[in-house]
């Protein structure tokens, strides 16, 4: 009788080594769509964006998005303006992560304007 093989289990959890060309593909904001700050957390998942159109928005966070994004003061966030009072209230979309705000600013979406991006 032979004895089984027994399969080298290191490999599996061995951690993998990212590779030197780390691409990231970083959504843009589209036609309606603008780039923010939060500045201040309101409560009830609503908060104040400073946005680069120069207005500042109450903006939420939709239901379908509530418990995935968590948001702080500081973070840069794609905003949705309503149709109806869009100058003052939208919507958050996306939140950027630190290696897509180094894109942002590398490719222009992102100016800095009195040290606060």
């Amino acid at each position: 009788m032979k004895k089984p093989k027994f399969k080298d289990k290191r490999k599996k959890n061995k951690p993998s080594i990212p590779s030197q060309s780390t691409f990231t593909r970083v959504r843009t904001p589209r036609q309606d769509e603008v780039i923010g700050i939060v500045e201040q957390r309101v409560g009830a998942n609503r908060m104040f964006i400073k946005c680069l159109d120069g207005k500042q928005r109450n903006c939420r966070i939709p239901g379908a998005k509530r418990r995935r994004l968590w948001i702080r003061p500081g973070d840069t966030v794609i905003v949705k303006p309503w149709e109806f009072e869009g100058d003052k209230r939208g919507d958050v979309l996306l939140k950027y992560t630190p290696a897509q705000i180094e894109w942002l600013k590398r490719k222009g979406f992102l100016k800095e304007v009195e040290g606060e991006f």
